[in-house]
């Protein structure tokens, strides 16, 4: 940090095992990743190449090796990989990251639908050669999964080999763990807590008010997701009571 300033949380270091960041690039050119990295490298954990825009991103291979020169793991969004799987091309996907020198994969089930088991079985074979983040949730606003069932959901992908569930909440934020105004669905996010440890979720919260609600339950090294590259340094700020929403969240009365 660049000054001495007290009573501010203690973060966690990188390579960070909770207090995550995860990254959520939609399209960055080359040039803008290396821009972003000079500021959000020590605050940026895992970049995501968002849904399917790896398939259409021009000089793909420079801009992963561009990630990977900073020494950060990104992956491809999971609804490359559910386009891949549900193509019959499963094989085809795991060869693809591989040659990419990928070594974190998403698992998903947010656009089509895969028997549990069976998402738990692709969790199990991928977890031998990957690090496997896999993702609860449904991107369709209308199916409502009960919290007993989200709990069950992460319980068994966790069993099965995932590193971290992600809690579903698309890069608006405004499906899965949250209403579609945006809104935390408080108690269900209050349950999950009940039974899967804070530090295995990363929580998909694009908006700032998510942030924050975050940030208030949990402490400044929850795992958050889906983050815009431009905003990096103003969570970064947040979460350690250096914006005015986390202000006095830390100060000693």
């Amino acid at each position: 940090m660049n000054f001495n300033l007290s009573q501010i949380p203690e973060r966690t270091t990188q390579p960070r095992t909770s207090g995550l960041t995860m990254i959520m690039d939609k399209g960055l050119s080359i040039n803008e990743v290396h821009n972003f990295m000079s500021v959000g490298a020590p605050h940026s954990d895992v970049i995501k190449l968002g849904f399917g825009t790896s398939f259409v991103t021009p000089n793909l291979k420079q801009k992963i090796e561009a990630y990977q020169s900073y020494n950060i793991p990104l992956y491809f969004g999971g609804t490359l990989f559910e386009a891949f799987l549900v193509r019959g091309q499963f094989d085809d996907y795991v060869s693809i990251c591989k040659d990419y020198g990928i070594t974190y994969m998403e698992v998903s089930d947010g656009s089509i639908s895969i028997p549990h088991t069976e998402k738990c079985g692709y969790i199990e074979k991928l977890a031998k050669h990957f690090t496997i983040l896999s993702e609860v949730g449904s991107k369709d606003a209308a199916h409502i999964i009960p919290p007993y069932k989200w709990i069950e959901l992460m319980r068994a992908e966790l069993e099965a080999g995932a590193t971290y569930v992600i809690a579903e909440a698309r890069e608006a934020g405004n499906v899965g763990i949250y209403r579609g105004s945006g809104e935390v669905r408080e108690g269900l996010v209050q349950e999950i807590l009940t039974q899967i440890p804070a530090e295995k979720i990363i929580w998909e919260a694009p908006q700032k008010a998510q942030q924050l609600y975050f940030l208030e339950l949990i402490g400044c090294n929850v795992n958050l997701g889906n983050i815009p590259p431009h905003e990096i340094i103003a969570l970064e700020a947040m979460r350690v009571g250096l914006r005015g929403d986390t202000f006095e969240l830390y100060l000693n009365k």
